[in-house]
């Protein structure tokens, strides 16, 4: 449930987010303390202690100095990520590519302060036929990427060393094939459109805010299938729909989300926003009820991108299954795919897969293991992988992705 120590950490978030009207809890030294740490897993400490500050500083000045000295390393870091991104940006226009931005910075210059709300990633979209060109660009600037087989994947990260700058360069938007509900993701944005937006130091080329919109809620929806998403996205999608609603194509963008029975999961997304962090009604979201709080409790126990523990990222294959299974009619999937998954879905992690599917039992072998050295018992794992499954796909029901 959502407990006093996260109402307090929804007030503040709140407050960061310009609500003038959220009150600053009362909390003990210790409660704090829990507080930063919640607001460290789902990556905006630097948001919420701004508000925070003074009451804090008054109670705990030792705390008070060593969280901020956390916040301004955090800060700095994002600054010269910033920095780094809008060159290599410019040097892959002037080399004649086209790339499309993406959430990131896009985000980040919707909130009262860009660089306090961290990305650990920039994402670029690109035409496949582009790669070569960016990927020319991108290591004669020093950025390299642990990709074996980048021609076979839809994203090819890089990093470069001595930086904590880190792309994820997309050929699709999603996984090639990955469907809801008989829809396949990508053929929503076969026809997207592009705007030129203003930042500070140039503009960038990013979706039209329909568009964008729509990627945003996708981006979430997708998450939620897996293992879950944080609170972040949520922030980055109500301010998005603030800050441009006039110019998004609500209808469309409902529409949308219907065709991947994703309507109720948006609508109790926005209403998040309207019932806890003091936004008003958006669009056509205002009259579509959904009951927010398992939705809003799932959030808070997920962090970022659903990776608050071990056990809720390996459940995604149940969930995933059970998605799977409902698009052929089927309910309620094996609970044996979740230990012994398909090969397809073990390329990512064991890459020789994709040259030789026999080899699926060495991987499940080595699954297994991997499971054992993180848990102490592999058995363990995945138990509580199947525990969490299971409440996820209840959860996937309730908002209307599975049949009931």
């Amino acid at each position: 449930p959502v407990t006093p120590l996260r109402d307090a950490f929804l007030n503040l978030l709140a407050a960061a987010l310009g609500n003038a009207h959220a009150p600053v809890p009362e909390l003990t030294a210790d409660q704090w303390q829990e507080l930063f740490a919640l607001a460290a897993e789902h990556k905006v400490l630097p948001l919420i202690f701004e508000p925070a500050y003074p009451q804090v500083a008054r109670l705990d000045p030792a705390l008070a100095a060593g969280v901020k000295r956390q916040v301004r390393l955090q800060v700095v870091a994002q600054t010269i990520r910033t920095a780094e991104f809008l060159e290599l940006y410019r040097a892959l226009e002037e080399a004649g590519a086209t790339p499309l931005v993406v959430k990131g910075i896009v985000c980040r210059q919707l909130y009262p302060r860009a660089d306090h709300r961290p990305s650990a990633d920039e994402d670029l979209w690109i035409p496949p036929e582009q790669y070569p060109l960016c990927h020319g660009v991108m290591t004669r600037l020093g950025l390299v990427t642990g990709e074996t087989d980048p021609d076979g994947v839809y994203e090819v990260p890089y990093r470069r060393a001595g930086s904590s700058l880190y792309i994820e360069l997309h050929k699709h938007l999603f996984p090639p094939g990955f469907r809801v509900a008989d829809a396949e993701l990508n053929g929503f944005f076969s026809n997207a459109r592009h705007v030129i937006e203003q930042v500070p130091g140039g503009s960038l080329r990013t979706l039209h805010p329909t568009d964008h919109m729509t990627y945003l809620l996708f981006h979430a929806f997708k998450h939620f299938l897996h293992s879950g998403f944080g609170i972040r996205q949520i922030c980055d999608i109500l301010l998005f729909a603030h800050r441009h609603g006039g110019a998004i194509d609500w209808e469309q963008v409902r529409l949308s989300c219907r065709a991947i029975r994703a309507e109720k999961f948006a609508a109790a997304l926005f209403a998040i926003g309207t019932r806890h962090l003091g936004f008003g009604p958006v669009g056509p979201w205002g009259s579509l009820y959904a009951d927010e709080k398992p939705l809003l409790q799932d959030v808070l126990c997920a962090g970022v991108y659903g990776s608050a523990d071990l056990s809720r990222q390996h459940s995604s294959t149940i969930t995933l299954n059970a998605v799977a299974d409902s698009r052929r009619g089927k309910r309620g999937g094996s609970i044996l795919k979740t230990v012994f998954p398909p090969a397809k879905a073990l390329q990512k992690d064991y890459p020789y897969l994709k040259k030789n599917a026999a080899l699926l039992p060495l991987a499940w072998t080595q699954r297994l293991i991997k499971y054992g050295r993180e848990s102490g018992t592999a058995d363990n794992r995945a138990t509580e992988s199947v525990r969490v499954g299971r409440e996820r796909v209840a959860l996937l029901r309730q908002y209307g992705i599975l049949d009931e």
